[in-house]
This record gives C-alpha cells, structure tokens and sequence, in this order.
C-alpha cells in the first residue's frame, strides 16, 4: 500500500501525518519541538513506523514549518512547502467551501483568504506573541494552572473582564490588576482569551475580508473558550476539523502524493524510516560574502555538511559545501 507522509516542523510542536492512497489519515503523532527539531523529527519517524500498516510503504514526503527545510535533508523530502500553502491545502480537502483561515500555533499566527479554492490573501504575525499560544501558555503558567484547566475554567465565565491585551506585558499587568480588584478568576482568563481575539483580528487579521465558512487550526483551537471568543467577535460559527492540530502535516502529505503521481514511476527520495538512527549536528556561522553577514545554518554527519541555507542569496545552497567561498 502506497502512503505518503507529511512533516511540519514549528517552533513549538513537531507534527507527522501519513496519508493512504485514497487520502485517509492512517497514522499521526503530535510531539513538543523542545528546541529539537532534528531530534523530533526522528522520534516522530520512530512513533509513526509503530502506527503504520505492516503493508505501508512511503511512496512520498513533502515537510513544512519554520524547519521545513531542515527536516527536508534529514529525511530526504521531495517537497518542501511553506505553511500557507499546507494549510489551505488541508483545509480544502475537508472544507472545499471554506473562505478564511484561522490558524494559531505556539509562537505565530496566520489568516488565510480563499476565494473559489484558490488563496487570494494572507497575513502572519511572528513578532508579538499577545497573539498566539505562548501567550496563554504563560498566563496559565503564572496563575499555576494547566492549559487545559485554563480553558475549562475559561468557559464557566459569568461577566469577562476586559484585559488590555495589546502587548503580553500590558495584559499581566492589567491582569493583576483586575485580580487584587477582586475579580473572578474566571472572568479574568476568559478576558485574556477575548483579548488574544482582539489582538489577532487588530494585526493579523487587519484589512481582511472575513468570510465564512471560518476553520480554525492550529493547536489553540483545543482551546474551547477562544473557539467561543472567535464566535462571539464574529458573529458566525468557527468550524474546528477533528485532526486540527496537525492539519500542517496532512497538507504536507497531500501536496506529497499529488507531486508523486504526478510523475510517472518517478521513486521517492525518502531516506527511510530507519534515519531515526543517525547523528546529526546542526551549527551556523556568518558568511561575508557581501555587507549582508546572513546567519548560514548548517547540517552535518561527522565532518560531512548535508546542507546549508539561511542566506538572502542562494549562494551557500547551491555551492557544494567544499568549495562556496
């Protein structure tokens, strides 16, 4: 049986999604990134041989992600895509009529704009964290609670309290503040998720045409009180797919399986789920090529370099390692 495997490589979280030749989910796992990609990857590629059909065979790999192209020379991918195009792509083959995106991870946020299948628009934020994940993450922290008791005490709000969640730093402090006024806790977390909406909708969403239907993905969307927020700001339903969490990943399996039959007899270049095993070291350094000093990433085996990448120009990517000056 033919499958292909789709790999988005966040901040945050790792994600891999395996797709049958009919497009049905047979295997996945969801794991903390930790500041190891490399290492996630692998041990991704360990649970998801586990889950796999005795009979699978990986016929195509495409990664996406801030690490997309790292993961793409550590498991000899055959495509990498960036995050937008993955998750419209995911999006579209559950929901064809879908007209926005919503899609919150860890450490960014991004809006998507589809108009008759096709993406018209998009907007990302990956410089302020007031609206993405870590935000609520570190409110949660500080109150001494899990995030899923976040969003389970979120949920029984009576009357929100309005936090000025523009900027993370402001929102504590106006959350303490409401706190020694004598709010409900209740009331104060529900605030933040409205604020984290607010904040999205006032950045990443500004100047957007917000059409339904709305899907929501991401791992925030496990969050039930800022679904309900996201409704309340909209005035229409959010839809939240079963497997949103990891929808980066099965876009990426789609487009692998579309690139693959595309091409007839064409072998993939996967390295194999057996690449759990080698040894990777990743460094960087900075090239002075030109007044430009980029920051070059680099992977490595031993003293063999894989691959570089990073700069403004293609230089280091398509020099071999031994002889880019």
């Amino acid at each position: 049986m033919k499958a292909y495997l789709g790999i988005d490589v966040g901040s945050v979280t790792t994600k891999l999604a395996v797709l049958d030749e009919n497009n049905k989910l047979i295997a996945h796992t969801y794991l903390l990134t930790s500041g190891k990609p490399t290492a996630m990857v692998q041990q991704g590629l360990v649970q998801i041989k586990e889950h796999l059909p005795p009979d699978a065979e990986i016929s195509g790999v495409a990664t996406t992600g801030s690490a997309r192209y790292l993961a793409g020379v550590v498991v000899g991918a055959d495509l990498v895509k960036n995050e937008i195009t993955s998750h419209a792509t995911a999006a579209l083959f559950y929901f064809p009529q879908v007209q926005t995106i919503i899609e919150i991870g860890g450490q960014d946020s991004k809006i998507i704009i589809i108009r008759d299948e096709i993406v018209t628009d998009f907007g990302m934020n990956t410089v302020c964290a007031a609206g993405t994940g870590s935000f609520l993450d570190h409110q949660a922290l500080r109150l001494n609670m899990s995030i899923e008791e976040f969003s389970r005490r979120a949920m029984n709000h009576q009357t929100p309290v309005r936090i000025a969640g523009r900027c993370t730093v402001f929102a504590e402090s106006d959350m303490i503040h409401k706190q020694q006024m004598g709010h409900r806790i209740e009331d104060i977390i529900y605030g933040l998720c409205q604020a984290l909406v607010r904040n999205y909708l006032n950045n990443v969403g500004l100047g957007k045409e917000i059409k339904p239907p709305i899907v929501f993905q991401g791992g925030v969307a496990f969050n039930q009180a800022i679904v309900r927020a996201f409704q309340e700001e909209l005035a229409t339903e959010v839809i939240v797919p079963p497997h949103h969490e990891i929808m980066g990943a099965i876009g990426a399996a789609l487009l692998a399986h579309e690139e693959m039959t595309g091409y007839n007899n064409r072998r993939s270049q996967f390295k194999g789920l057996d690449v759990s095993q080698i040894k990777y070291n990743t460094s960087s350094f900075e090239c002075k090529a030109c007044p430009n000093l980029c920051e070059i990433a680099q992977l490595q085996t031993d003293s063999q370099v894989l691959a570089r990448w990073g700069g403004r120009c293609d230089l280091w990517e398509r020099a071999p390692s031994e002889e880019a000056k």
